[in-house]
């Protein structure tokens, strides 16, 4: 069997831990060395024999910051071994029925015991089950499932229908099926390992440690920093880790074969085209920079999260920099009865407070810089409150923020059906309609 050693110069985040011999193992068989032996029953993780190791502590007498900076100069399963001899039996591998398979794939090459759990949400694609089996005769372990509540899922599908997401986003849904269970499953937990990397969404995942204190959600012990997330693949490309997956011979999710990259539950989730940014394939319906569950929205950097919380608080308008032209009610009906436009004109009916509004406003002032040369007029109208019952019944308002295309030498409006809401999109949009700009 070739020696694992000769695929390591390929993968420069890849190297073994000094103590760790690498003469017996091959990208197949190691998992069965290493682990458990593929011919015994297997069991579920916690009752494997997981031996009691020595953690670090009290969170507060570790410099995070310091230990971050030094993780981020090592590979994956050098984090994971530390990971493994701080928090041992009370560390756990959140895995979602994706390419995060690659964690149990490092783990298994650490040699020590470790666990995995998984959120069930009852809406998951065949194919994302069939890896869990696949996974779990693989590597020789059990998965720890964690379900949501029985209740709270029988209200939401009886109140709000199968598909109330699509109106309401997808934060209500998630918290009900995803959060909630995850929050329980935690509190067993002092640490937890996910598959997180810089390089999956636009925005929210640009900032993400190796290490860290949990900024959302609490562990074991209770309070405020009494849990730690491990992140080691934050440095690692997508190429990179499927690169590894397919060395190794891991079991992946038949739906990455089908162009599926980012995989969650089956209504919100579909193959993405080449070149598209993986996290398109997830929430569609949203726009690209508020696509995140609520699992790992501590991602946000203090500064966002200080400018979110204050345009909440204090209802602070938006598309204020010159470049888009408010119009109140009367300017926007004028607009809408025109018989035949004279101009071309982009709006958006928005309100401040909406976080799919604030998160378009930088690309919705960047098209009106870019567009605005070239006779596209941009304007804007807030159609909360009194004006939101007037703007659904005049000028298809189902949501914020809604964009409305009036062309010129046409009358009425093309409503953006999609929510690709960046520069490039819009541009595309608008040339589609009136002709090249």
């Amino acid at each position: 069997s070739k020696s694992i050693a000769a695929f390591l110069p390929r993968w420069p985040f890849f190297r073994f831990p000094a103590s760790m011999s690498m003469s017996v193992l091959s990208p197949v068989s190691c998992v069965a060395s290493l682990v458990t032996s593929r011919g015994a029953a297997p069991k579920r993780a916690q009752s494997r024999g997981v031996s009691t190791r020595a953690t670090a502590g009290k969170n507060a007498a570790i410099d995070f910051e310091a230990l971050d900076a030094t993780m981020q100069q090592q590979t994956v399963v050098q984090i994971l071994d530390q990971a493994l001899d701080m928090y041992g039996e009370d560390l756990a591998i959140a895995f979602s029925g994706a390419e995060d398979v690659a964690l149990i794939q490092y783990a298994a090459l650490t040699g020590k015991p470790f666990r995995v759990f998984s959120l069930d949400t009852g809406r998951l694609n065949p194919e994302t089950y069939q890896l869990f089996d696949d996974v779990e005769k693989h590597f020789g372990i059990k998965i720890e499932f964690t379900f949501p509540d029985e209740q709270q899922v029988t209200d939401l599908v009886n109140e709000k229908g199968m598909f109330s997401f699509l109106q309401d986003g997808h934060k209500e849904c998630c918290g009900v099926r995803k959060v909630k269970p995850l929050r329980k499953k935690l509190r067993t937990l002092k640490a937890w390992v996910t598959g997180q990397r810089k390089d999956q969404s636009p925005g929210t995942r640009a900032a993400v440690p190796a290490i860290q204190v949990d900024p959302v959600f609490e562990g074991k012990e209770g309070g405020a920093g009494s849990l730690v997330k491990f992140n080691p693949l934050t440095n690692a490309s997508s190429q990179e880790v499927w690169d590894f997956l397919r060395v190794m011979g891991t079991p992946v999710n038949k739906l990455h074969g089908m162009g599926y990259v980012s995989i969650g539950c089956a209504p919100c989730t579909r193959a993405v085209l080449p070149g598209q940014q993986e996290r398109e394939g997830r929430w569609w319906w949203e726009d690209s920079a508020s696509k995140e569950c609520g699992l790992h929205s501590g991602n946000m950097t203090e500064e966002e999260r200080l400018t979110q919380d204050a345009r909440e608080a204090t209802d602070a308008d938006i598309f204020v920099d010159g470049s888009v032209l408010a119009l109140d009610r009367s300017g926007m009906d004028a607009l809408l009865r025109e018989k035949t436009h004279a101009e071309t004109t982009l709006a958006v009916l928005y309100a401040p407070w909406c976080p799919f509004c604030q998160a378009m406003q930088g690309s919705f002032l960047t098209s009106a810089a870019s567009l605005a040369p070239k006779g596209v007029n941009f304007v804007k109208f807030r159609a909360d409150g009194d004006e939101k019952e007037w703007a659904k019944e005049n000028a298809s308002l189902n949501s914020f923020p809604t964009i409305l295309l009036f062309p010129k030498g046409r009358s009425g409006y093309v409503k953006l059906p999609s929510e690709r809401r960046d520069p490039e999109s819009l541009e595309i949009f608008v040339s589609s309609i009136v002709g090249k700009l």
